[in-house]
């Protein structure tokens, strides 16, 4: 369901409801954006957040998550999560993305995130390629830089961020040499080092091949 292209004096993308707004017209309410983070990380949870926006009142300031600073993102969270009807984090643990495959794992975060609202999305729109709600015919709709375009995906991409940045920051505090405050869990420097000189913590992804043999980190 792609809008049609909207002249825009700005070259930078900003979300909009475009997407929303062609469902309510079609008297689809209760709408909800789908994004994920972590996926690539090499530790920690992989997280998906979901947002219901309203139609009747706006706020500034929402981008997708990686065109905002860390700072920044924590400023907005708390205006979009006041802002969203309803939303909310899933997470899959490091060792579930070993036993199911990073696909099912997704998948799996995604269901714990729906299950989680208190209100019941009619349609649902995703970031990418790939439908990884399983929410039912024709209630799908998957948008190509969706967290760029779509302004509920780029809420629920910050809700998800922020949520999941926060867990990193607590493992911090437990193993600090391996630098997730600053590094999130994914390849850095400082992680890569850890790495080689500490080895694998529970919070680390087993199945992957950097896990499986350290010695090809570089």
């Amino acid at each position: 369901m792609e809008p049609r292209k909207i002249k825009t004096k700005s070259t930078k993308v900003i979300p909009s409801l475009v997407f929303e707004k062609q469902l309510w017209d079609l008297g689809i309410g209760i709408v909800a954006g789908i994004d994920e983070v972590g996926r690539g990380a090499w530790a920690g949870p992989l997280s998906v957040g979901v947002a219901i926006v309203p139609f009747d009142k706006r706020i500034y300031g929402i981008r997708d998550s990686k065109m905002l600073n860390e700072s920044q993102r924590q400023n907005i969270f708390p205006k979009v999560s006041s802002w969203c009807l309803d939303w909310a984090v899933g997470h899959v643990s490091p060792k579930e993305c070993d036993d199911l495959g990073i696909s099912k794992a997704q998948k799996l975060a995604t269901s714990r995130a729906l299950a989680q609202l208190k209100i019941s999305p009619e349609h649902v729109l995703i970031d990418g390629k790939w439908d990884f709600v399983d929410f039912g015919d024709n209630k799908t709709t998957k948008i190509i830089k969706g967290d760029a375009k779509c302004l509920s995906i780029a809420a629920a991409s910050i809700l998800a961020k922020v949520t999941r940045d926060q867990i990193m920051i607590n493992y911090h505090s437990q193993f600090p040499q391996y630098g997730f405050a600053s590094n999130k869990g994914y390849p850095s420097t400082v992680h890569k080092n850890a790495l080689k000189k500490w080895g694998l913590l529970a919070i680390h992804r087993k199945s992957w091949s950097f896990a499986k043999d350290l010695s090809i980190i570089k």
